[in-house]
């Protein structure tokens, strides 16, 4: 999928969130959930792709996920309980 978009990982229900932006989401969750991108995700074990949000041009994406980390926390969790109420992990639907 090569399409700028925003998107949500989750270590679990409720968990610990990471937001981030790419222009190939497989490809990038892949890499998460593989733990190959160093940092807070593989730290901290963050793998579920629980939320995304598609945009035209990175630069609206980039916008977006500039906004989304300055959410707070309840914001996040609405957001994703009314797109995902199950957390089910979105990865294996792209």
């Amino acid at each position: 999928m090569k399409q700028p978009c925003v998107y949500i990982l989750a270590s679990s229900r409720n968990g610990t969130l990471y937001v981030g932006v790419t222009s190939d989401l497989q490809k990038r969750v892949w890499e998460h959930k593989n733990n190959l991108v160093e940092g807070f995700t593989k730290r901290y074990g963050v793998h579920l792709l629980v939320w995304y949000e598609l945009h035209d041009t990175m630069v609206s994406a980039i916008t977006r996920e500039k906004a989304i980390k300055e959410w707070k926390r309840q914001w996040k969790l609405q957001a994703i309980e009314q797109d995902n109420p199950t957390w089910r992990d979105l990865y294996h639907d792209l």
